[in-house]
């Protein structure tokens, strides 16, 4: 049981947090590279990435795991995120800074989810059942790609009013 609910109704929770902050994720990313203001969908992302570590951190955990690690690291560049937009306001150098921290926390949400897509999903399991294979690799590499190519891009762009959508 974690906060009340059975283990597979949780991780089916964790499950749909995650999603919602990846699809958000991306939206946001998308608002990043057209739009100049933050808006509901920022907001949903970041709440949702941070719900998806700290819901993470409440599984039974055995040890230090690349899960565990993953969630740190995504917790500290939440944490830089958050500040330079709320805290910061986006000034000077924390414009850049909140679009990397933003970016990287969204690919290593990202990365987790190709991860589990083809640890849980049957179509995918044949293709990299232990996850070296070169299916997974270049699921990975072109997410990777992806990432760093709309991070160059939302730096370039984005350049936010913080008045409300």
């Amino acid at each position: 049981m974690v906060l009340g609910l059975s283990l597979s109704a949780f991780t089916t929770l964790h499950v749909v947090i995650s999603l919602v902050a990846i699809v958000s994720g991306f939206v946001a990313v998308y608002r990043m590279l057209g739009a100049n203001r933050i808006d509901g969908w920022t907001t949903l992302f970041l709440v949702t990435t941070v719900l998806t570590s700290v819901t993470g951190f409440l599984f039974p955990l055995s040890g230090l795991t690349p899960a565990l690690i993953f969630g740190i690291v995504s917790m500290v560049v939440l944490a830089i995120a958050l500040s330079a937009l709320y805290v910061f306001r986006l000034g000077g150098a924390w414009r850049p800074i909140y679009v990397v921290t933003a970016l990287v926390a969204l690919y290593l949400n990202s990365f987790v989810g190709v991860v589990q897509a083809f640890q849980k999903l049957a179509f995918l399991q044949p293709f990299a059942p232990t996850q070296s294979e070169a299916p997974f690799a270049i699921a990975q590499l072109i997410l990777l790609a992806l990432m760093l190519w709309l991070g160059y891009r939302a730096v370039r762009t984005f350049h936010p009013n913080l008045s409300p959508a």
